[in-house]
């Protein structure tokens, strides 16, 4: 056996692990374990940590190697489990040369675990192409940009990723047509903050301006699909793309965290409670059946229970699908760690009104759906999604395949056609 990669969080880890794979196994590795961290939660640094427990005692002679942000902010802890062998930062993963240091210290015995460079160092990003994604597959990421350079009060994730860097477009264009020659129907651009892009570039091209060359140079790319955006810089240009070009998915995932402005002030965002509800509205002019996702935080530092409902009037009054819930977790070293702590029932609570919530409004957006016809990208034998994301109880179908199908109903969970 070879390497495997076991990924924990986002969607660019998800892509990151294509390129962990193929360059640790450039490299020589084998019978290895590569756990692809995620830090924005302190349950989901637990859950690493217990997956290399459980990896180490079925595979006791596979070597563990641990990267992604957890590793890079918690080197150390991850070093002194007796389960791991070494710790690649979050830069290094992409590098052949990390994975080549790392199969001549185990081969040496090199008794120093950790393998992590300064990550604010990094200035610039390389393009991946990926020729690991199997042909047919439905769905895959392009990382596009990387880091942020914003400090939100309550995130880590500066810290295990950097500050932003870009791709060029150039590159993106080119591993977009690469992949869609090779039959992926839907593309999905991402990044850790994605409306940033550019910034870093000659010219400083904007997110909108990417997405309107990949369309217009990619004539044969059927489906693209972008994720989480931060509103507050959304450009003219992607606004545009979104109301010309219906090959741009009328779905996107909004970085919102609170529906109070108090809150979102502590939070240190730059957009207002009023900005995301008028966001929301004009988009909607543009594209009048786009569908809303939104990332929310519950029982955040000194959150009232005034404030937090707010948050859950927003669902409302943003007209949002799907809701991608965190109970507040505090980060060691973030100014939130810092702040009054909302009690861990209160958060466990709250959390589960907002996720209660979301599940009455993916409810209602299904059942406007039925009687439409709607062009399905078949992910598995049993489901397919929409335009807007939507599941789909499907049978049958070629997995990769685009399909028009007449929705006839819904079991409160997904379409049924």
């Amino acid at each position: 056996m070879a390497v495997d990669v076991v990924t924990f969080g986002c969607r660019l880890n998800a892509f990151e692990a294509e390129v962990i794979r193929r360059e640790a196994e450039g490299a020589g590795l084998f019978d290895t374990i590569v756990i692809n961290s995620c830090a924005v939660t302190n349950e989901a640094v637990a859950q690493a940590r217990q997956s290399i427990r459980r990896l180490k005692r079925e595979r006791p002679e596979a070597r563990i190697v641990v990267t992604g942000c957890a590793a890079q902010t918690q080197s150390d802890m991850f070093a002194g489990m007796a389960e791991v062998d070494r710790v690649v930062g979050n830069d290094d993963k992409m590098r052949a040369s990390a994975w080549r240091e790392a199969r001549d210290a185990f081969d040496i015995g090199a008794s120093e675990k950790i393998a992590v460079s300064d990550i604010m160092a990094v200035k610039e990003m390389a393009p991946h192409l990926i020729d690991g994604f199997a042909a047919g597959l439905p769905r895959v990421f392009v990382q596009v940009q990387n880091g942020c350079d914003h400090r939100c009060t309550f995130c880590i994730i500066p810290y295990g990723r950097g500050n932003s860097r870009s791709v060029p477009m150039g590159a993106v264009v080119d591993q977009v047509r690469a992949l869609a020659q090779r039959g992926h129907a839907e593309i999905v651009l991402t990044g850790v903050d994605l409306t940033s892009y550019g910034a870093d570039l000659p010219g400083a091209p904007k997110l909108g301006m990417l997405t309107k060359q990949i369309l217009r140079h990619v004539p044969e790319l059927k489906r693209l699909r972008i994720s989480s955006i931060d509103s507050i810089e959304a450009d003219s240009d992607l606004l545009d793309a979104i109301a010309d070009d219906a090959r741009l998915m009328p779905h996107l995932h909004l970085s919102l965290q609170s529906g109070d402005d108090m809150i979102l002030k502590r939070m240190k965002r730059r957009h207002s409670r009023e900005h995301a509800i008028a966001f929301c509205e004009h988009v909607r002019r543009l594209r009048p059946d786009i569908a809303f996702g939104a990332d929310i935080i519950a029982g955040f530092p000194t959150e009232t229970e005034e404030m937090f409902s707010r948050s859950l009037d927003l669902v409302d009054e943003c007209g949002l699908t799907f809701l991608h819930v965190f109970p507040y977790s505090p980060r060691p070293g973030t100014p939130a760690a810092r702040m009054p702590q909302v009690t861990g029932a209160v958060i466990k609570e709250r959390a589960k009104r907002l996720r209660a919530a979301g599940e009455e409004a993916l409810r209602r957006r299904l059942q406007t759906e039925i009687g439409a016809t709607r062009e399905v990208l078949v992910e598995s034998e049993g489901q397919g999604r929409t335009e807007h994301y939507l599941p789909v109880a499907i049978a049958g179908g070629r997995v990769g395949s685009v399909v028009p199908l007449r929705i006839r109903g819904s079991d409160g969970e997904r379409l049924t056609v």
